[in-house]
């Protein structure tokens, strides 16, 4: 989808802000990022309800309180101040599952950055496959979203992925090209400020298994060592989604940063089990550095 003709190129006022995902100077960097997107499977009600569930959760999960896991839940937009509530007392983020690349203005229906911010949001999605595929997104308007995240001090989880099964190598060229002009674009309107990558290969979505552990192991070290490299993106993360669900953390490669998950983490105790794995993997990580 090409940008409307008359298209303003927005103000900025600078990257993330720390303490609301962006990772300042100093910050203490997690031992993995678990994000959870709830798409529009739930109402109003059942959202809340779930909330509240993962929240109790966090409370009691010492990897989530020692902020050893970075744990994020995106729930639909009408949510978003109750679930900011709930989970921001259990030290959880929560965002939107988009934003418009605009703060203000004529555009019906659409919600922006700024707007998310003073939601309590942390985070915002953008260039997930289903945008791409249903609303026609083309890397310009990923981009400009990307920028509209940093400069309202959201992290953007940006999503990219291959659109069909094929080799690793040809699925890191073709997201780190996604990443690339995601970033470049919204390096044109502002600052760059940290960013956790979902890499989502689109045949996977909603499959009933994900890649397989060496594929998205050896694509995720590629895509974390190209977006490290960049300028502003040295504490940015690498996660996956993709039909991801308990047992998967335990066989990927440390490079992989965490999970992005749907389905199989809107039962709570789904994702208890994902966060005992992850903090696992965690534990066993600092034991071999050590």
């Amino acid at each position: 989808m090409s940008l409307p003709a008359n298209t303003r190129t927005a103000n900025h006022d600078g990257g993330t802000r720390a303490g609301a995902g962006g990772a300042g100077a100093g910050a203490h960097r997690p031992g993995a990022v678990i994000g959870v997107s709830l798409k529009m499977y739930f109402g109003y009600q059942r959202s809340v309800d779930y909330c509240r569930e993962i929240a109790t959760l966090a409370f009691k999960h010492p990897a989530v309180v020692n902020d050893d896991i970075e744990l994020f839940v995106l729930p639909a937009l009408p949510a978003l101040p109750e679930a900011s509530r709930i989970l921001g007392a259990a030290g959880v983020g929560t965002g939107a599952q988009d934003i418009f690349w605009e703060d203000e203005g004529p555009y019906t229906g659409e919600t922006g950055a700024k707007t998310i911010a003073e939601l309590g949001g942390r985070y915002a999605e953008v260039g997930h496959a289903e945008r791409r595929r249903i609303f026609g997104e083309d890397d310009a308007i990923i981009g400009l979203k990307t920028a509209a995240a940093y400069r309202n001090g959201l992290t953007p989880v940006l999503c990219v992925g291959e659109p069909a099964a094929g080799s690793a190598q040809e699925a890191i060229a073709h997201c780190t090209a996604a990443i690339d002009a995601a970033l470049n674009r919204a390096a044109t309107l502002g600052p760059a400020g940290r960013t956790i990558v979902a890499y989502e290969p689109q045949w996977a979505i909603g499959a009933p298994e994900p890649a397989t552990p060496d594929y998205i192991s050896t694509v995720v070290r590629g895509l974390d060592e190209h977006l490290r490299s960049l300028p502003g993106q040295h504490d940015s993360r690498v996660i996956y989604g993709g039909s991801a669900g308990p047992g998967l953390i335990t066989e990927l490669d440390t490079a992989v940063a965490g999970l992005f998950l749907g389905r199989f983490a809107h039962d709570p105790a789904a994702l208890a089990t994902i966060l005992d794995e992850t903090a696992a993997r965690i534990a066993a990580a600092k034991e071999v550095a050590a």
